[in-house]
């Protein structure tokens, strides 16, 4: 029936989520803090990914921008996601994998964090994006699933990486969007003095 496969997206989504919790609690804690220290200390975050991972780059930049629940000052961020004519430009005269990467070698810079966003972990431009963000001494916090593909390997000890412990997109994207509302929760509790910071 329609309603039994509609209540078996909820429930299956309940489930991951249970189980993610204690999975993801320690790198989600470890990005909270690589953010904090790059917001407080004048950095930025650039955001990037494809299709529903561009859509989570762009509500998280926009959270820090505006505002989550709370009011508190402006937070940096940036989804490179966002201008048509920058994406278009690159994507054109250098190929569609260079979109994220010569925006991260034209903005980024040391201190700053890149979000970088891949259900799959293989996504070439995001990728690329990781590269450039460890040429200009970036903190990356990567967003991932299925065992966290290539992006795995790239990653650096100095890197946070927060892999869903799942195969299907879907559930991927709605753990990787709850993931986002925790970071964003826990930099403004960290600094609206909620909680003591660890810092």
């Amino acid at each position: 029936m329609l309603e039994q496969r509609i209540q078996q997206h909820f429930i299956d989504s309940a489930d991951l989520k249970y189980q993610s919790a204690e999975i993801l609690g320690a790198p989600i804690a470890a990005a909270v803090l690589a953010l904090l220290t790059c917001v407080t200390s004048g950095g930025k975050v650039l955001a990037c990914g494809n299709g529903g991972s561009a859509a989570d780059a762009q509500h998280f930049a926009a959270e820090f921008v505006g505002r989550f629940e709370r009011e508190r000052l402006e937070l940096g961020a940036i989804a490179l996601t966002t201008d048509s004519s920058i994406l278009t430009a690159i994507a054109n005269d250098y190929g569609f994998d260079a979109i994220f990467a010569r925006q991260v070698r034209a903005l980024g810079a040391p201190g700053d964090v890149l979000l970088a966003i891949s259900t799959s972990g293989n996504s070439p431009n995001v990728l690329q994006a990781i590269e450039a963000a460890h040429a200009r001494e970036m903190v990356v916090v990567g967003l991932s699933g299925r065992g966290g593909g290539k992006m795995a390997q790239l990653l650096r000890d100095t890197d946070i990486h927060i892999c869903v412990p799942h195969e299907r997109t879907a559930r991927i994207q709605e753990v990787h969007i709850l993931t986002l509302h925790c970071l964003c929760d826990a930099v403004d509790a960290l600094l609206l003095g909620e909680q003591e910071s660890p810092l």
